[in-house]
């Protein structure tokens, strides 16, 4: 298995994601290369005590910048959307973060 903090990337914190978070409702930046089960497993062994229910993920294309002549694409990202089961606890960190 791969190092879970090389599948995890950062944690999205945005006024969408904010949202989700009564509802135990997460978003990170994961390995592009990383599935739904290394998502799991990753989230589970970093954020002891949580259950996670269930990833779901999307891959976002860069962006075409062009610079005068030279044109190139920003970096794809993949985002993990995991929601947890309903009697884990929530994760530590982002408590207090969506009052």
């Amino acid at each position: 298995m791969k190092d879970p903090h090389d599948v995890i990337i950062r944690p999205v914190l945005t006024e969408e994601a904010y949202e989700g978070f009564p509802e135990k409702r997460y978003v990170f930046v994961v390995h592009p290369k990383s599935n739904k089960t290394e998502i799991k497993l990753a989230l589970e062994s970093v954020f002891k005590g949580i259950q996670v229910e269930r990833v779901n993920t999307v891959r976002t294309l860069g962006k075409i910048k062009t610079q005068g002549r030279t044109s190139g694409r920003t970096p794809e990202i993949k985002k993990a959307y995991v929601i947890l089961k309903e009697d884990s606890k929530p994760i530590e960190f982002f408590e207090g973060m969506a009052e």
